[in-house]
C-alpha cells in the first residue's frame, strides 16, 4: 500500500484539519464529535442542509460545504458511517431556527444513525426532517443496503436542495424537492480496479487485469456481474441502458411525522425515462479514472440519450462521489424540469464545486 497518509489512526482528523487550513473563508470543522459546518453557520431564517457519511469519498461530503450547497459534513472513519453524536450536534450548530434537512444515503449505518439524530433534534425542539437518496438500478439489495444503495444523484440533490435552501424554501418544500430529485435520479457504477482502505492495507476486492466489474458500489460492494474489459463506448451503452430502461421503481420508505413525533412510511413510485425528457447528465470518476476519459463517456452518453429523444440539458463531469483510488466511473441521469434547473444554475461556493459567484 502507497499512499500519503501519516499514523492510520489519524488518517480523517489530518485531513479535516487540512481542509480547515486550505478554506477558512468558506468552512469550519469541529473535531469532537467530528463535522464540516458552514463558517458564517448559522444562517438567520434559512433551512440547513446537512449530509454526511464515511469519509473515502471527497469532495463528498465535505467539499460541498459553503454558499448555495450543504450547511453541514458528517464524515465517518473511512467507508464507515458517523454516529448518531456527530450528526445532532452538526444540526444544533448549523440550525438557525428555520429547521434541519438531512439528506441521507440508503445505506444501514447512515439511515439508522441518521434516524437517531433526527428523533434527539426533535426531541430537542430543532424542526428536522430525513429524505433518503435510492437511485443505484445495479442492484435492489446489497450487504450494505436494504433496497438501492443512494449513490450519484447525492451529489446533485446536495445542489439542488441546498440552492433551494438559500432561495428561502422553507423545511417542507425543501424536503419535498429532495423527494423529487431522488425520484428523477438513477445512477450505475464500473470498476476497473479495486481501492484500498488503509486500515486494511490491501485491494478491497480481487478483479484480474482483464476484467470489470459492472455495477460496483461506492465502498467495493459487488455489483451485478464481472465481464471481460470492453470498450468505453461498450461499457457506455450497457450502463446507460440498464438507466434509461429502468422501470418504475415501487418502494416504502421511513420518513419523521414532525407533527406527531413519529417515523411514519410513505411510499414512493420513481417513473421511467420517457421521450422528451430533459436531463442533467452527471459523470463521475470514482478517484482514479482521469477527467479525459470521462470526457469519452460523456460523448457517448449524449448520443444514446438523443437516439431516445432525451436532451441532456447540463452536465457535471469530474470526480465528485470517489471511492479512495478507485479506478471507475458512475454515470447519473436526473430527470430536470424549470425547478431543478433554476436551482443546479444557482450560484455555489464550496471547496468542491463553485460556479457564479
Amino acid at each position: 500500500m502507497k499512499k500519503l497518509i501519516n499514523e492510520l489512526d489519524d488518517v480523517v482528523n489530518e485531513q479535516l484539519e487540512g481542509m480547515a487550513v486550505a478554506h477558512p473563508d468558506l468552512l469550519k470543522v469541529h473535531f469532537d464529535p467530528k463535522y464540516v459546518y458552514r463558517a458564517d453557520a448559522p444562517v438567520a431564517g434559512k433551512v440547513a442542509i446537512v449530509s454526511g457519511g464515511g469519509s473515502g469519498h471527497e469532495p463528498m461530503h465535505g467539499g460541498f460545504v459553503g454558499m448555495g450547497m450543504l450547511d453541514g459534513a458528517c464524515p465517518g472513519e473511512i467507508f464507515t458511517s458517523p454516529t448518531p453524536d456527530q450528526m445532532y450536534e452538526c444540526a444544533v450548530a448549523v440550525n438557525s431556527g428555520a429547521g434541519v434537512l438531512f439528506i441521507v444515503k440508503n445505506y444501514t449505518g447512515d439511515v439508522m444513525n441518521f434516524e437517531v439524530a433526527a428523533e434527539t433534534a426533535s426531541a430537542e425542539g430543532i424542526p428536522v426532517q430525513n429524505i433518503l437518496i435510492d437511485d443505484d438500478v445495479a442492484v435492489k439489495d446489497s450487504l450494505y443496503t436494504a433496497g438501492r444503495r443512494g449513490v450519484g444523484t447525492t451529489v446533485l440533490a446536495e445542489k439542488i436542495v441546498g440552492a433551494a435552501a438559500e432561495a428561502g424554501y422553507d423545511l417542507d418544500q425543501c424536503a419535498d424537492l429532495c423527494r423529487k430529485v431522488n425520484s428523477n435520479g438513477r445512477s450505475m457504477g464500473m470498476a476497473i480496479t479495486s481501492c484500498i482502505v488503509p486500515a486494511a492495507g490491501k485491494p478491497t476486492f480481487d478483479l484480474p487485469d482483464d476484467e470489470i466489474e459492472m455495477g460496483v458500489g461506492i465502498h467495493g460492494e459487488p455489483g451485478q456481474k464481472r465481464m471481460k474489459m470492453a470498450s468505453a463506448d461498450e461499457i457506455t451503452t450497457m450502463m446507460v441502458n440498464e438507466i434509461l430502461d429502468d422501470a418504475a421503481y415501487t418502494r416504502t420508505v421511513r420518513e419523521w411525522d414532525r407533527e406527531n413525533n413519529e417515523w411514519v412510511d410513505v411510499t414512493i413510485t420513481d417513473e421511467p425515462f420517457e421521450a422528451g425528457d430533459k436531463v442533467i447528465a452527471f459523470v463521475n470518476s470514482m478517484g482514479g479514472t482521469p477527467v479525459s476519459e470521462l470526457y469519452a463517456v460523456y460523448a457517448k452518453v449524449v448520443e444514446l440519450c438523443e437516439a431516445r429523444d432525451i436532451q441532456v440539458v447540463r452536465n457535471l463531469i469530474g470526480p465528485y462521489i470517489t471511492s479512495l483510488e478507485m479506478q471507475g466511473m458512475s454515470i447519473t441521469l436526473l430527470k430536470a424540469d424549470d425547478e431543478i434547473l433554476k436551482f443546479w444554475d444557482a450560484p455555489v461556493n464550496t471547496p468542491g464545486l463553485r460556479w457564479g459567484v
